[in-house]
């Protein structure tokens, strides 16, 4: 199962989002606007008990989460969730995978990870060049 320490936003992230959600209500998000939230919203599921798994047994749109990964950068996490597609017609319970499921499944949440480590680096530079 996917386990690393989760991420914690910058103050500058999380301002950012609060502002966004508050203008979401009033006004329709660009679509850099709208990647920031698919990132920030979905990472914790990602992070979830139930990792990749989780991610696409959820309800969130997820052709759009991963180009909002792309768009920001993040090639190695959309990588990822595209290599992890076929999670979504396994069983509902991860510990129905087979044992070759779930090592493959674990190969890539590996992958993930280091995805995850260089991903504040990379919203921060986005917010920098796209939304500021």
């Amino acid at each position: 199962m996917f386990s690393q320490e989760p991420i914690e936003w910058p103050e500058q992230v999380e301002l950012l989002i609060e502002r966004l959600e508050d203008e979401a209500a009033e006004r329709a998000l660009s679509r850099e606007e709208r990647a920031l939230m698919d990132i920030v919203e979905t990472v914790p599921l990602i992070q979830g008990e139930d990792g990749l798994h989780g991610f696409w047994h959820s309800g969130v749109n997820h052709q759009r989460v991963i180009n909002s990964f792309e768009l920001i950068g993040s090639t190695t996490i959309a990588d990822a969730l595209n290599a992890s597609r076929w999670c979504e017609t396994r069983p509902d319970d991860r510990l129905d995978y087979s044992e070759t499921e779930e090592e493959y499944l674990v190969t890539i949440e590996e992958e993930l990870s280091a995805g995850m480590d260089e991903l504040i680096d990379l919203v921060l530079e986005f917010i920098e060049d796209e939304l500021t």
